[in-house]
Order: C-alpha cells, then sequence, then structure tokens
C-alpha cells in the first residue's frame, strides 16, 4: 500500500463556528465570550460518526460574517480566547481528529490595522502598497476620500496586494504563529481561485517548514484543478465538479453526468480532491435533491469515490437549508447537538454516514485504489476502487425499483456486502447482485469480513398504501418462484420514506406523458416565433463576442466574462441547462476571470 499523510485517507466534518454556536451577527469587540467552548461536545460525536478531520472556520476577529478579518492572530470576540481555541484543538488531537483552520489571505477587513492605518495617514502611510490600486482621486460608499480594488464587488472587503514581500511574509508569519500556538494541521485557503501563483508558492514553502504533513487545501470552483494542485502549490482543492453532478446526475436520473465528471476529473491527474455535498456557501444536499430517498445513493458515492469526503455540520441529521438572495444564514444555523442525540440510532441518515465513515476508514481501497468504471446506465452506476489486488466494488442505483447487475470481480471467491451484511459468490469471475431502490451497497472481498466494523442500520416502521402493499405481495411471490429472496437493506427503505408522497405522484404524472409527442407538440406550436428568435439571438451573440474579442479577461464585465466562458464551453462540446445556470450564478469578477483563462 502507498505510503501518504494523514489528509489522503481523512474523513472531514465541515463547522462554521460562528453559526453554529449562534453568535451575534455583528462583533461589538467587547468583552470575550466563551462560545467556541459549547462545541466541544460536538468533537464527541464527530468521532462517532466516523469523521478523522476538522475543517473550521472563519475564526479570528472580524467585524461580520467572518470573511473580513480584523486580526489574524486572536480569537473572534464571539467565540472566545486564544486559549479557549488552544484547548479545542488540543480536545481534538485526544480524540485523534486533525484541525484546519480558514485562511482568509485574499482579503482583510476595513477594520484591519494596515487599511485604518492608511485611512489615518493616506499617501503617507507605510502599508499604502499593502492593498491594490489605493487611488486617493476616488472614493466609496464609506466616504474614505479613497478607492481600492475590493473582493467580489463588496468594499467591505480589501483586497491584500498579494505580490508585496511585506504582505507575503506576514501571512506566512499567521500560519507560523497557527501553528506554534494552536498546533494546527492545516489551511482551507478562502478564495484560492483569485490567489497570486507566487503568493501560494511562499504559503507552500511555510508549509513544508511549520510541519512535514500540514495540508493546504484551497476553494476553487472552476477550472483545470491541476493548476492550482501540485508539488509547488496546494495539495487539494475543493471539488465543486463532482459536487454539481453528485445532485443534479440524481435529480436528473443521470448517472453519465457523474461517471463523466469522475473521467474529467481523472484525466487531470491524481489529485486527491476535496468532495463535499454541501458547504457553508450552497444549498443543503437534502433540500437539492429531487428525491430525498437519493440521500442514500449520493452518500455512498461521496465516500466511495476518489477524493477525500467531507461532511458539512448537521447535514448528517438531514437538515434542510435554501440558499437566500441577500444571506446565507439559512445555511449557517445554530443547532443544539443534545437535540439529535439519539440520531445515529434512530435517523437513517445519520446512521448511513456513520457505517460509511467505519467502513471507508478500514477500507484502504477506498482513500488509495484505482477506479474503473465496471457498468453504468441512467439509473445504475457500478465501479471498482483496487489497491495492492484488493478490489472492492460500489454499486448505486437512483431508480425506484430494486435492480439487477452483473459485474467483473477478479479472483476472489466472495464479496460480502459492507452496509448489508449480505454475501454473493463470484461465478465466472463475476457476481450478480441486487442493487436497492434508491441505495446502493459496497462490496468487500469476504476474507476482509473480520476487519470490517459491525454496522448497525435503523429500522423504522413504514406506514403503506393499499397499493404498495400489494406491490410487495407481488414481488415476494416472484422471488418465491425464481427462489430469489432478498430484501433491501434497511437504510434505503429508511431513508426512501423520507421522500413525499407529492413527489411520488409529481414523477408518475410525468412519467405518464409521452415525452416525444408533448415535445413534438410544443414544437410545433412555437416553430414560427423559436425561429425569428433564434435567428434574432445568434446575431446578438456574434455582435456580443465581436465585442468580447478585442477585450482582456481583467477588462471584460461580469456579462462579458460569462458570454465568453459560455462560448468556450460550447467549443467543447454541448451546453446544458445545468451549465448555464451555473454560468449565471457566478457573479463574481475575479472567479469568472480565472475560469475563462482555465480554458485551453
Amino acid at each position: 500500500m502507498c505510503t501518504m499523510s494523514w489528509y489522503n485517507e481523512a474523513i472531514f466534518y465541515h463547522i462554521y463556528p460562528l453559526g453554529l454556536t449562534g453568535a451575534p451577527k455583528e462583533n461589538d469587540y467587547g468583552t470575550p465570550v466563551s462560545r467556541l467552548n459549547t462545541l466541544i461536545p460536538w468533537i464527541s460525536h464527530i468521532k462517532e460518526i466516523g469523521c478523522t478531520a476538522l475543517y473550521i472556520g472563519p475564526l479570528f476577529e472580524s467585524v461580520g460574517h467572518g470573511y473580513e478579518t480584523t486580526d489574524y492572530k486572536k480569537l473572534d470576540s464571539r467565540l472566545g480566547t486564544n486559549e479557549d481555541l488552544k484547548k479545542f484543538v488540543e480536545v481534538c488531537h485526544e480524540n485523534q481528529i486533525k484541525v484546519i483552520f480558514d485562511g482568509v489571505f485574499n482579503h482583510t477587513g476595513r477594520d484591519f490595522f494596515a487599511f485604518k492605518d492608511i485611512q489615518q495617514n493616506r499617501e503617507h502611510s507605510r502599508y499604502l502598497n499593502w492593498y491594490c490600486n489605493v487611488n486617493f482621486g476616488g472614493n466609496n460608499e464609506y466616504n474614505d476620500g479613497f478607492s481600492y480594488e475590493n473582493w467580489g464587488g463588496y468594499n467591505l472587503l480589501v483586497k491584500l496586494n498579494q505580490r508585496n514581500p511585506e504582505v507575503q511574509n506576514y501571512i506566512c508569519d499567521v500560519i507560523r504563529f497557527w501553528v506554534s500556538e494552536f498546533d494546527v494541521n492545516g489551511i482551507r485557503l478562502d478564495a484560492a481561485d483569485v490567489l497570486d501563483f507566487d503568493f501560494m508558492h511562499a504559503l507552500r514553502r511555510t508549509a513544508e517548514e511549520v510541519k512535514e504533513d500540514f495540508w493546504l487545501m484551497g476553494e476553487v470552483i472552476h477550472g483545470d484543478y491541476s493548476r492550482w494542485v501540485n508539488g509547488d502549490t496546494l495539495h487539494s482543492v475543493t471539488n465543486y465538479a463532482l459536487h454539481k453532478a453528485l445532485y443534479s446526475g440524481h435529480n436528473d436520473h443521470n448517472y453519465f453526468e457523474i461517471a463523466h465528471t469522475v473521467k474529467y476529473l481523472l484525466n487531470m491527474g491524481k489529485l486527491d480532491l476535496y468532495n463535499f455535498v454541501d458547504n457553508h456557501d450552497v444549498e443543503r444536499i437534502y433540500t437539492k435533491l429531487s428525491n430525498k430517498a437519493h440521500m442514500a445513493p449520493v452518500h455512498i458515492l461521496l465516500y466511495t469515490l476518489p477524493g477525500i469526503p467531507s461532511i458539512y455540520y448537521g447535514s448528517e441529521f438531514a437538515i434542510e437549508g435554501k440558499k437566500e438572495k441577500f444571506s446565507d444564514d439559512s445555511l449557517r444555523p445554530a443547532l443544539k447537538l443534545e437535540d439529535y442525540k439519539n440520531a445515529v440510532k434512530e435517523n437513517p441518515c445519520t446512521a448511513l454516514i456513520t457505517a460509511l465513515g467505519k467502513v471507508r476508514q478500514q477500507t484502504p481501497a477506498l482513500s488509495y485504489g484505482g477506479y474503473a468504471e465496471l457498468q453504468l446506465t441512467n439509473r445504475q452506476f457500478a465501479f471498482a476502487r483496487e489497491l495492492d489486488d484488493i478490489k472492492v466494488i460500489v454499486t448505486v442505483n437512483n431508480d425506484d425499483n430494486d435492480a439487477q447487475m452483473t459485474l467483473s470481480a477478479g479472483n476472489t471467491a466472495q464479496y460480502i456486502g459492507a452496509l448489508s451484511g449480505k454475501k454473493v459468490s463470484v461465478e465466472n469471475g463475476q457476481i450478480h447482485v441486487t442493487v436497492p431502490a434508491n441505495g446502493g451497497e459496497i462490496w468487500i472481498p469476504a476474507d476482509m469480513e473480520g476487519k470490517l466494523p459491525e454496522v448497525e442500520l435503523p429500522k423504522e416502521a413504514k406506514k403503506e398504501s393499499k397499493q404498495e402493499t400489494e406491490k410487495e405481495v407481488v414481488i415476494e411471490e416472484v422471488n418465491k418462484e425464481t427462489e430469489v429472496i432478498e430484501k433491501p437493506v434497511d437504510h434505503v427503505t429508511d431513508i426512501a420514506e423520507k421522500a413525499s408522497e407529492t413527489e411520488d405522484v409529481k414523477e408518475s404524472v410525468e412519467e405518464s406523458i409521452p415525452a416525444a409527442s408533448l415535445t413534438s407538440e410544443l414544437t410545433l406550436e412555437n416553430s414560427d416565433a423559436s425561429e425569428s428568435e433564434t435567428k434574432a439571438e445568434q446575431a446578438e451573440a456574434v455582435d456580443s463576442m465581436a465585442v468580447i474579442a478585442n477585450k482582456t479577461p481583467e477588462e471584460m464585465t461580469v456579462e462579458e466574462l460569462q458570454t465568453a466562458i459560455l462560448e468556450k464551453m460550447a467549443n467543447n462540446g454541448p451546453v446544458t441547462e445545468d451549465m448555464k445556470r451555473t454560468v449565471a450564478e457566478n457573479i463574481w469578477h475575479d472567479s469568472l476571470v480565472n475560469w475563462l483563462k482555465s480554458f485551453r
């Protein structure tokens, strides 16, 4: 087996501390309140559900949501003191949980000492070159009497000049301080897709200096991830490509999208990306899924596909969280752990995630193994993870009915389902398995059975309609006749019950309409109008591209960047509605510039 660092086999838990602790939205910089201490009981929970690392942040003094840093070396007063943070990390380490902090190094808040000095001393400030494009001929909504480059269009976030050696040295000293003071194990770099690459080189050198296995993971949304993940810059980045594929691949009953995304990412090299299904910036996965029963196959894939899995606090309980137009508060709620004290035994989603954590910890192939696709349809997907001649087979099913799969299994005599305990024999180098409706399984060589932890998944009473009962009777009779009596594993049934009757009715109505006839009727009805609209759109697009062609990415507006990105996408293949929506939702100029530059 490969000898790697702790992060290659980590299972992350992600906490947004200001939200989870219910801290005030605004910081009055008053007497510290030790809210961070209220999170110490969560450490045992994190360990119980099988996570081995914690990403927590932002943590340091700021005025509001945490990303407008006031002091990099002081825990936010709303969370407590530096002693509180030191103790918190110690308890994590005592529980064998590594800790990484949020590193917000692209910009500071307006209360940061260097910016305050510019406000006071103006042209004579020694920190004038710490920020980008400070212009005393301009002004802003704060009436500073000068303007400056910001992040994301928000003057609350003042963009640091990362090419300034003084800034680089200061931030590197911050990292050294975090290690010496708090013994942190790594950093998640906020807005890494707009960080200067020379600056990231300096951060990597510092990382290797402070700890042999210090981990740098960057927030990157789009582009060729290998630009950031390599021996000179970062160890990993956020895998937004897979995040999108995991939810839309289920909502659209399209496992081809997920499989294609995995191949696309593997073509970038072995990157060990940070995989997630939700975080503090996007809607909760339970909210995003059209069929709530898909929580099971989504999380099975999260824990078994190449990469490092992460769970965002609360999502293991299948809580809701819908993104709002002007606030992310609904994505970052205060929770009381005591409200979920029996979740591991009683909540199907928590139980499944706990089981997956245990299985992954005991199965090195899921962390280090190669990837090979075995079978793929819109609704069923199977692949293998193989390491040192040990092949682990993963099967998932997004259909409302059980599915049969016959898969290449190699030389192993027998496999066991890590989640169900069911055993299947290998015949002629193949296994024939039943994949439960809206569920899946991780098939481990049976001789590893003693190494696997016992997995207990809860059983819940199910109120069945007369139609469902009759359906079960028919299935049971068919199974008896064919001598194949296989019940779906409990977690699949339990999670499926969370799907509402409304969703079932909606899907059945949609499936009852002949798609071809509906499409043809709409096409005939709107053909004249659509033809003229298409011509007008094409003419407008040509004019728009002519203007854009004469500009550098930095000179383009947000709208022009979005148009140029869609044009690049179109050159590479069909542009789906989801792809268009993803581009439209990205309104950050720097991110769009980097995205456009990532096309080759």
